[in-house]
């Protein structure tokens, strides 16, 4: 007798050598290949759920093993989304690698159609950002509307069957759902790039995650500051001239809001060097005495640099 499929909702079984590992569905979305392309071959089972809260949710709950979530775009900037639930403290993830996944979007719908027929485009809501050029040439006359994630657009689009609607996705999917490939390589730059970051349980960090190049790259750091000082002149560059002063150099810096009052930011920042290490340890522990809070998010190995490859 075959095997019982598993309920709607319920996450399949899988066998001891192959480790769960979470990430933003349906099937053909970037994170999947994300996933495929920075885990050890036969090493995971990919797990999709429904969206980036669910796949950190997912970890928290101890229902995967790890997760993969986009966290920058290298033309739209960061993903706020996995930003607020890393800084969320009751979130209890952290970082504990990344991949550089070289992004190519196309334009895809159930048939072949004109532009001019399009009405609708559907996409993850980063997206657009990254493909402003083309639709704002080619396709204004469109409304663009926001989806889960690049597959399920293109999920929806293929089954609605839609003369005037198309979406912003893989050609993998396109594939997948039995949609129509449009125009490929809509993105701004051909240097269009996704960051992805490995997501462990707090305290699981020892494990490490099955990742193709575990051993190799520079060591990064990533963490999460605010404080009170912030309303006095100077608060930030003593902040940083923590990790100036020892030499230590900060990759990335930025604000989000703590959605608290307006004007109330926290700061994330990405520097080289490790947590454990005796520079980086001094700085973090220079910059508690400046905040309100400090949190380490993680540190890892740097992903290797990704080449742009041909339109």
């Amino acid at each position: 007798m075959p095997p019982a499929e598993p309920s709607p909702g319920t996450l399949p079984e899988v066998t001891a050598a192959r480790r769960r590992v979470g990430y933003l569905g349906p099937e053909g979305t970037f994170s999947e290949e994300a996933l495929l392309a920075s885990a050890a071959p036969d090493a995971v089972e990919p797990i999709a759920l429904a969206s980036i809260y669910d796949t950190v949710a997912a970890l928290r709950d101890d229902l995967v093993d790890w997760a993969i979530v986009p966290i920058e775009n290298s033309l739209d900037g960061s993903v706020s989304v996995t930003l607020d639930l890393l800084a969320d403290a009751s979130t209890g993830v952290e970082i504990v690698g990344e991949w550089l996944l070289r992004v190519r979007h196309s334009l895809i719908a159930a048939h072949p159609v004109g532009l001019r027929e399009i009405k609708t485009v559907l996409s993850h809501p980063q997206v657009p950002g990254q493909c402003e050029r083309f639709l704002r040439d080619e396709l204004s006359h469109a409304t663009i509307l926001a989806a889960s994630s690049t597959a399920e657009a293109i999920r929806t689009v293929a089954a609605r069957r839609r003369h005037d609607e198309a979406a912003l996705g893989t050609a993998l999917a396109a594939q997948i759902y039995g949609a129509v490939v449009l125009r490929e390589g809509v993105e701004d730059r051909d240097d269009n790039q996704t960051r992805f970051v490995w997501l462990a349980r707090a305290g699981q960090a020892g494990e490490q995650p099955p990742l193709r190049a575990a051993g190799g790259g520079r060591w990064k750091t990533s963490l999460m500051f605010w404080g009170a000082g912030a309303d006095h002149a100077g608060w930030l560059v003593r902040c940083l001239d923590e990790f100036a002063r020892r030499d230590i150099n900060l990759t990335k810096i930025e604000s989000r809001p703590r959605r608290e009052r307006l004007g109330s930011y926290m700061f994330f920042a990405d520097l080289s060097g490790r947590a454990s290490e005796a520079p980086v340890s001094q700085a973090i522990a220079g910059l508690a005495a400046q905040c309100g809070e400090v949190r380490v998010l993680g540190s890892y190995r740097c992903a290797a640099p990704v080449t742009a490859g041909p339109r």
